[in-house]
């Protein structure tokens, strides 16, 4: 049986224009569970916000089928709400390093 790879993978989000205070309150809370839950099961996630207060990025290492998996679930959170992308992320996959996986 062969290693499942897994790589660095990036999630940039920037806050539309018009973003109402009210939808980050109410998603907030969604996006920290979202993120509990992938942490719950061994797995890094590093995320912060940039010192534009507009733009936060999250880095983590993941096969792609559960990337996809995760920026799903980001997606139905987020929609309509926030701009982002996911983009796999060609660096060194330090998370790995890090979890002595």
């Amino acid at each position: 049986m062969s290693a499942i790879e897994t790589k660095p993978w990036v999630i940039i989000t920037v806050f539309k224009e018009n973003t109402n205070p009210q939808d980050i309150e109410r998603i907030g809370p969604q996006i920290q569970g979202i993120v509990d839950d992938w942490q719950s099961t061994g797995n890094i996630m590093w995320s912060g916000p940039f010192s534009d207060n507009l733009t936060g990025m999250a880095v983590f290492e993941a096969t792609k089928n559960d990337a996809d998996s995760f920026f799903k679930k980001y997606d139905k959170i987020c929609s309509g709400i926030l701009e982002y992308s996911m983009y796999e992320w060609d660096a060194m996959p330090i998370l790995s390093v890090l979890s002595n996986k």
